[in-house]
């Protein structure tokens, strides 16, 4: 795979290569889809951060706002008071933080706090001052698809088109540097079927048309349950299927719940594909 260099804030980068990158994910939240609850305190959060990262996560993503359907909307000030400490935690230990909101001021001062990446599963298209923050602040920005709230493209792979190249031109607009931006196809988020997630799934090369590295996060979401008959932390080794597929298909970056089973997964998918390049 190409090599290409993501710059992030405070002086770091990561390289998108021979290895596929894992973001662990840490939901700071009380009612998350796959793991409500479990890290809500900052010492529990920090302990499975240190977890992920011994198991070969390069990225904590930490949120503290659940975005499954139907989850209960909180408001800025309960964010970040969840985040904001745990954030600063990680990232005074030298960890690569990525902050799951799409508040702009919520991203401000996780960036300020030590955070390197935000990430938006609105695209910057909710609060489009957030691509104005990661510009100003050097940061990372890692733009998802969704399919919430608006008319969409009937083609599941225009629609990631329609609506993935207004986010970017909303980037740009900012100031961001096309260096510092990742793209998302966003499984899972309003795209209405499982048959849907799976044709997203089988047409991924098409993507690459964008011009931009492409994270995924299929992470115990429900397509994957319908697959499997699977439910919540059950469906990691469906993710682990998931995500081979997706990297043998382009995809450098994987957000998951479990590190270990998707590490050692990817690390299958990168062998076989530097032995297709290199041979023995």
């Amino acid at each position: 795979m190409t090599n290409r260099r993501w710059q992030l804030a405070h002086g770091r980068s990561l390289e998108f290569g021979a290895e596929a990158l894992v973001m662990g994910i840490l939901n700071v939240t009380p009612d998350s889809f796959a793991d409500g609850g479990r890290y809500f305190s900052p010492e529990k959060a920090l302990a499975q951060a240190e977890r992920m990262l011994r198991e070969g996560a390069v990225i904590i993503d930490v949120g503290g706002e659940s975005t499954r359907p139907g989850a209960r909307p909180i408001t800025a000030e309960e964010e970040q008071a969840r985040i904001l400490p745990v954030i600063e935690a990680l990232a005074s230990g030298g960890t690569i933080v990525s902050v799951d909101t799409y508040r702009a001021e919520t991203a401000r001062l996780a960036v300020e706090r030590g955070a390197h990446i935000v990430n938006d599963v609105w695209g910057a298209q909710r609060e489009p001052e957030i691509a104005r923050v990661t510009a100003e602040t050097g940061a990372g920005l890692l733009l998802m698809h969704t399919g919430r709230e608006r008319q969409k493209e009937p083609d599941v792979v225009a629609d990631q088109f329609a609506f993935l190249e207004k986010s970017v031109g909303i980037a740009r607009a900012a100031g961001v540097a096309d260096e510092a931006i990742v793209l998302d196809p966003g499984f899972g988020f309003a795209k209405e079927t499982p048959a849907d997630n799976l044709e997203l799934m089988a047409r991924f090369e098409e993507l690459a048309a964008l011009g931009f590295p492409l994270a995924v996060g299929t992470s115990r979401k429900r397509f994957v349950g319908s697959v499997t008959g699977r439910e919540g932390d059950d469906r990691d080794v469906g993710t682990a299927a998931t995500s081979v597929i997706l990297r043998l298909k382009g995809a450098v970056l994987f957000r998951v719940h479990n590190v270990a089973i998707n590490v050692d997964a990817l690390k299958m998918a990168d062998a076989m594909l530097a032995h297709a390049v290199h041979g023995n």
